[in-house]
């Protein structure tokens, strides 16, 4: 006769994807010490998964930051510039409209 299906709680489900989102272990050693199957972690891992309970040290996810932050810096350079000529713009127009509006004599 086959092995007993081992079921969990979702309380667990959800500890167990945060301590392995804290851990600089991989999926299949945490796995291997748990005594789950990794194809079950990897499936909570899908279903519960948390992206601020992920580590920001992971090298891959340091340059992936560094490099939404540095596209974030050109798009306000960007908008900073559209701003200025903007109000450029208007200024030159309030002054056209002071010229034009004053009354010919």
């Amino acid at each position: 006769m086959g092995e007993q299906r081992q079921r969990y709680n979702e309380e667990f489900k959800k500890q167990t994807v945060r301590f392995i989102q804290e851990q600089t272990k991989t999926v299949a050693d945490l796995a291997e010490e748990l005594n789950i199957p990794r194809s079950t972690l990897h499936q909570w891992m899908s279903q519960y998964r948390e992206l601020k309970n992920e580590p920001a040290a992971r090298a891959d996810r340091v340059r992936e930051l560094e490099a939404q932050l540095n596209e974030m810096s050109r798009q306000l350079q960007e908008k900073e510039q559209k701003i200025a000529d903007v109000e450029e713009e208007l200024a030159i127009v309030k002054k056209a409209v002071h010229i034009f509006s004053k009354p010919k004599n």
